[in-house]
């Protein structure tokens, strides 16, 4: 892991990290708060899951021009843009004073996250040939430890004060991230960023070519699996845990947390054994846990059995960790920002179908057969796994 921090490259990782670690925190933000948003705008839980949905569809249209800008202009620029629109956006959030307004801000800065994510793997596979995984990992624990420290965090101001705290506080964050990114990242050279990158007649070919590939294809349908069953899972989790299992308001945020806090090392373990291993025995580990995990979990009571369930189900966290560097070194370099946006807002988009869907499976009484489904979305990694050729 020490080389991951030699030649200058570590002040890099460690930009692109912490902004990652306020872009995907800032959004699991959302599921901890929505029984404040709804008692403050008075929504049901099919609204509140379209709230989520929105902001996942808003994250999922943001990955192809995010991919598009990353090739164009190169990640300083797109990267600092991403933080800069996510600071002003929450701005929004805070100061809305109605579900419209709420609604449009919402998709304003799921949009504006989603710039980050694609530049933020592109700028990684320039610096570290060798060792994507690795760092990805890193990256990702990060996305991980904000996860896991920002929404209790939230929690206990919403609680204290006011729920606009809960995300008023991560503002200057996002500018203070913004200055670093910008200072820190290499700009490309002309060789490797032009105003004509991913949109000439050949780039299309090769981009329709490469799209068509088996292990492209088979990553990215695991892909879109895995993002059904998490962008689910995290969307509702917290309310099911109070209103289903009977626990307060503190300890399914801090449950919530521990669930992504777990993935500070699950997600450099699966970077690691997918450098080891590939992509199939990888995908394999960390598919199995939440295929089990979520099936047993409408039978388990009790906090310490919600502890254990919610440890097994963590290692979902490891799947994008495996999938998404397979799906990058099998894109054509000069290409690959834009097909890698295109893939992720695929993915994005489906899964972002599946919190609206499963908050109206909630309001109707179906909590329980709702993860009983996940579960078998999960299971259907599994058996792709199998099919995916190694890179």
């Amino acid at each position: 892991m020490l080389e991951l921090w030699s030649g200058g490259r570590g002040k890099v990782l460690t930009a692109v990290a912490g902004g990652w670690f306020l872009s995907v925190g800032v959004r699991m933000i959302y599921p901890v708060m929505l029984p404040s948003l709804r008692s403050a705008y008075g929504l049901n839980l099919t609204t509140a899951g379209l709230l989520l949905t929105v902001l996942f569809l808003a994250y999922a249209f943001g990955q192809f021009p995010g991919g598009v800008l990353a090739d164009r202009f190169g990640e300083r620029f797109t990267l600092t843009a991403s933080a800069v629109i996510s600071a002003g956006t929450l701005t929004l959030v805070i100061t809305a004073r109605s579900a419209i307004v709420l609604f449009v801000a919402t998709a304003l800065f799921g949009f504006g996250t989603a710039l980050y994510a694609v530049g933020r793997y592109t700028v990684l596979s320039r610096l570290y040939s060798e060792r994507l995984g690795a760092a990805n990992g890193v990256t990702a624990a990060s996305q991980d430890a904000g996860q896991s420290i920002l929404p209790p965090i939230a929690s206990v101001l919403a609680a204290t004060f006011l729920w606009t705290y809960g995300f008023g506080f991560v503002i200057p964050l996002f500018i203070l991230a913004a200055v670093a990114l910008w200072l820190v990242i290499p700009i490309r050279s002309t060789s490797t960023s032009n105003g004509d990158s991913g949109f000439s007649r050949d780039d299309l070919t090769e981009l329709r070519s490469a799209l068509r590939r088996p292990t492209i294809v088979s990553a990215t349908a695991a892909l879109i699996l895995g993002l059904v069953v998490w962008q689910a899972f995290t969307s509702f989790y917290p309310t099911y845990l109070i209103e289903e299992k009977g626990l307060s308001a503190t300890v399914a945020s801090l449950l919530f947390g521990t669930f992504f806090a777990l993935g500070i090392c699950i997600k450099p373990l699966s970077g690691v054994a997918y450098d080891r291993f590939g992509i199939r025995r990888s995908l394999v580990i960390v598919a199995s846990g939440p295929t089990i995990a979520l099936v047993m979990l409408p039978f388990v009571d009790g906090l310490w059995g919600l502890v254990a369930v919610t440890a097994l189900v963590s290692t979902l966290l490891g799947f994008a960790t495996v999938l998404e560097p397979s799906l990058l070194r099998s894109l054509p370099a000069d290409i690959r920002g834009t097909g890698f946006g295109i893939l992720r807002s695929i993915g994005f988009t489906i899964g972002a179908i599946s919190p609206v869907l499963f908050g109206a499976a909630a309001e109707r009484g179906f909590f329980d057969e709702g993860f009983t489904i996940l579960a078998v979305f999960a299971a259907g990694m599994l058996l792709l796994a199998f099919r995916i050729p190694e890179n």
